[in-house]
Order: structure tokens, then sequence, then C-alpha cells
């Protein structure tokens, strides 16, 4: 009997994506039930530990947007193939989180100036630290990030980068080749790809 599936969380990609495309690649139908900014407090209490996004899985609310991902990847089968692959499959991830949370203070600062000058850092520093060592690995790995196959990191990142490059309105994979290559063949799955076309157009 197949799963129900029900998302809760804001009405933007952010770190709700990563679960939508994992959703979308194991063919699962699911509920997408998005909320405005102004609707969150009165939904604050009702979601665990005040947090979304939230994957109510047959009726039970799970939480924490990595641990919800590894779980989708063990059912559609996107782990990797040993103890070993899915270290490397979790090392990205988390990754892939230190670099977005550089890219949040931007978001988090109020004052203009300061904005303008964690973004000089970003676009002149941190995204070229990051993006060249991830493009390394996916040359390394035959084009994915681990052992030259598809697994939930290729996923994750791919859906991360997609909110990411709209919020800071930059376009930072275009000058890594072994990483567009990556994400264009991650958003050219058909499961994904149908689900892109098809999505809510948001900021980010």
């Amino acid at each position: 009997m197949a799963h129900t599936y029900k998302l809760s969380y804001f009405d933007l990609m952010g770190l709700g994506e990563a679960i939508r495309f994992l959703l979308s690649y194991g063919g699962a139908k699911f509920e997408d039930f998005r909320f405005a900014r102004d609707q969150w407090p009165a939904l604050k209490n009702s979601m665990p530990y005040g947090k979304v996004p939230v994957l109510e899985i047959d009726g039970k609310a799970t939480h924490q947007s990595i641990a919800i991902c590894r779980y989708l990847a063990k059912q559609f089968k996107l782990m990797g193939g040993s103890d070993w692959e899915d270290l490397q499959c979790d090392m990205i991830v988390d990754t892939v989180t230190d670099f977005r949370m550089q890219a949040a203070r931007f978001f988090q600062e109020t004052d203009e100036k300061k904005k303008e000058e964690i973004m000089k850092s970003l676009i002149a520093e941190t995204v070229p630290y990051y993006m060249s060592r991830f493009d390394a690995q996916v040359k390394k790995n035959g084009g994915h990030f681990v052992n030259g196959k598809l697994t939930w990191a290729d996923i994750y990142v791919v859906a991360v980068f997609q909110f990411l490059q709209k919020f800071l309105k930059v376009d930072f994979v275009n000058d890594y080749t072994n990483m567009k290559a990556l994400q264009d063949k991650v958003l050219n799955l058909p499961a994904i790809k149908s689900w892109v076309e098809k999505r809510p157009k948001t900021d980010m």
C-alpha cells in the first residue's frame, strides 16, 4: 500500500524543495501545503519543535529536512552502495549546509551597507571556495558526488542550489562545468523535470 505524504512549508522553494524533488523522483503523490509568512504564527505551535518543513507520512509528523531527505532516499533507493558511500553522501549534504549558512548571513542582515559587503564576500570568496571543490569532486566521481552514480546527495545539492541562486540573484553554477552538467542531469530526470515545470513560481 502506498504511503500518504503531506509537506508543510512556506510558499517558497527553500528547505522544502529537496523534499519535493525526492518525493517527485520516487513517484510519490504528496500534498504540497504552502502558507504565507504572515500565517506562520498561527501554525507554529502545531509543528514539532515549532519549525518547518514538516512531512507527514501516513499522518505521522516528521521534521528536520535532512533527516527527512535521508529517509526518502532509503525509500527510493538513492542511498550509497555501502556505509562508506553513505558517509560520502552525508558529508556533501552537510557541507552544502555550511555553504547555505554563509549565504543566510545576507538574508539575516538588515543594514544595507553590511548586506552589500556580505554579498561581495560571498561572490568573491565563499562561492568560488565551495564551488571549485564541489566541481572537482563531481569530476573525480564520474559526473556525480559519489562513486559515479545518482544518489540523494546529487538531488539534494541541486535542489538547494535552485533556491540559493534565486535568493542571491546569481547563477553561480554556470561557471563550473561539472556542476553545471550534474545540475542539468538532475533537472532533466523525467519526474523532477515534470515537478519543476508545474511547481508554483516563487522568488526563492
